[in-house]
């Protein structure tokens, strides 16, 4: 082995970064930032498929009046928004359904879809995602004018 060669070698290696307590604490420092930045991010999308509707149970005649057992079943909880807008009335419920979020505009469901990044939207203005569902139902209301919504695509309807 040459001079020049034993030189590169020892170059080589004395230029690499030592190990300090600043390096490791900063590089902890910023892997926490960044896994707590994730966890910000995909909150929304992590918690759009949990339930967050009461169940009632039936009572021991049953609430159907048929006297036998009846399952559990999810209730409709008070509206989240309700008011008229443009001459149309518009309502937000929680749903214990996919979305966790049921609209209504004039009494006729408005089917909405909750996206990974925590926006909304809608079937009648699908390419333009509100960020809040009261947001969603008012710019539908925008868009459908005075047409009624149809209840049977509402039900062909599913994402």
């Amino acid at each position: 082995m040459s001079e020049t060669d034993a030189g590169r070698r020892a170059g080589r290696t004395s230029a690499r970064p030592a190990v300090t307590r600043r390096r490791v604490i900063t590089s902890g420092v910023t892997s926490a930032a960044a896994v707590a930045g994730t966890v910000a991010a995909l909150h929304p999308m992590l918690t759009a498929g949990q339930p967050s509707g009461a169940v009632a149970a039936g009572g021991p005649s049953g609430a159907d009046g048929s006297g036998g057992d009846v399952e559990a079943r999810p209730v409709q909880a008070a509206a989240l928004f309700d008011e008229v807008y443009r001459g149309r009335r518009i309502q937000g419920f929680t749903d214990p359904g996919e979305d966790g979020m049921a609209i209504t505009v004039d009494g006729e469901a408005l089917p909405v879809m909750r996206r990974a990044d925590g926006s909304w939207i809608s079937t009648a203005n699908h390419y333009q995602p509100y960020t809040t569902p009261l947001a969603t139902a008012r710019a539908a209301v925008d868009a459908i004018g005075r047409a009624k919504l149809s209840a049977a695509f509402a039900q062909l309807h599913h994402h």
